[in-house]
């Protein structure tokens, strides 16, 4: 028996298993930095294994680091399991989360053949709140060989090429009154909104094309016959490099500035988390995987809507400037649903689903092997 065969039989061992690992993580979402039952239940199965698992760690209450072996080329697996607010998994973590454990098995099965040392880094607050960044931030990925994780999407792609983002919450402070009886007495701090997406209406001429910037106003008033005192929003900027986010988020800012001097409220600009990195792909791992799930029977997606998927912005990205990573795509059959809609959501559980997360958690372990190979040949 190979390697490869060794790992897959230790992963179709504990399908099923994985399967309800993820089913119980897709039934009771947990949203960023309050994962605190998924990341209980998450290396449950790696304990049993007999990895050596760290809750807690580096001081993150919703992270975990769980290890196994001692060979010299070290193999990280990212699990991700925090959902969206009001929308659950409908970007599939529960997905990665297990096949991310599945690797992870499966790498442990044949660790000492292989000369690896598995690592599975527990990483909360992926959709926005940059958990990968905090941990990168502690010390976490150190010396690691090669990171990887694989995400759901629509469709199968092996190259992430997501937008590096900012984060920010904005809030207007105004003065409240009587909107009939004493209107000149207020100042309306949902109107700096206003002011603000249109100023970025008429800014989006002047940006590049593969600029992103979209928000949410989350509150903007209690009362109708009151003015709105305070108002508060959420809002990304999406740029294709780190560099030119820099450039670009200066340019947006001074559209909230404008929502300010316009109304004379008071603006408060707060970072939810650093900024997330574009993606450096280690090409020969990807290339690995690339062969690894075509004979799965995997087949990838030409370029086109149902590929975007891969732009989507990722603090793996920020783990990818640091060590070798990939972050390939797995498709679910998803079609016409995508990412961030409930009906996305729905197709993370079943069959086709299923497969997906076995698929993940095989191509996985298999470059993870093909990597420990390649490390023993370099002098």
């Amino acid at each position: 028996m190979t390697l490869k065969d060794a790992a897959r039989e230790r992963i179709d061992r504990h399908a099923d298993e994985l399967i309800r690992l993820s089913e119980r993580l897709h039934a009771d979402p947990e949203t960023a930095w309050e994962e605190h039952r998924a990341a209980a239940s998450v290396p449950e199965l790696l304990d049993r294994a007999g990895f050596e698992v760290t809750p807690k760690y580096l001081g993150l209450e919703t992270a975990f680091l769980a290890r196994f072996g001692s060979g010299p080329t070290r193999i990280a697996v990212c699990a991700e399991y925090d959902a969206l607010p009001g929308l659950g998994h409908a970007c599939g973590h529960n997905l990665i989360a297990a096949s991310s454990i599945g690797a992870a098995l499966g790498l442990a099965a044949v660790a000492d053949e292989a000369g690896v040392t598995v690592e599975v880094y527990g990483t909360p607050a992926e959709e926005g709140g940059g958990g990968k960044i905090e941990m990168l931030d502690r010390g976490a990925f150190a010396g690691v060989d090669l990171a990887m994780m694989v995400h759901p999407a629509p469709v199968d792609v092996a190259e992430a090429r997501p937008f590096a983002v900012s984060h920010s919450k904005i809030s207007y402070k105004g003065k409240s009154a009587h909107a009939a009886a004493y209107p000149e007495a207020g100042i309306n701090a949902a109107d700096g909104f206003t002011v603000a997406q249109v100023a970025i209406g008429l800014l989006r001429q002047q940006l590049p094309s593969s600029a992103r910037v979209h928000g949410v106003v989350t509150h903007a008033g209690d009362a109708p016959n009151a003015i709105p005192e305070n108002a508060s929003g959420r809002w990304y900027v999406r740029a294709e490099t780190l560099a030119e986010l820099a450039e670009l988020e200066p340019r947006v800012m001074r559209a909230f500035e404008a929502g300010a001097l316009a109304t004379g409220c008071e603006l408060t600009v707060e970072p939810e988390s650093k900024p997330y990195a574009e993606f450096r792909a280690d090409e020969a791992a990807l290339a690995a995987y690339w062969t690894n799930a075509v004979e799965l029977g995997r087949e990838f997606a030409p370029p086109g809507t149902a590929a975007r998927m891969n732009r989507a912005s990722t603090d793996m990205g920020n783990v990818s400037q640091v060590v070798p990573a990939i972050h390939p795509y797995i498709g679910i059959g998803s079609l016409p649903a995508t990412n961030h809609q409930r009906e996305f959501a729905a197709f993370c559980v079943g069959g086709t689903a299923q497969r997906a997360l076995l698929d993940g958690a095989v191509a996985l372990a298999w470059t993870g092997v093909d990597r420990a190979a390649t490390s023993t040949l370099t002098p």
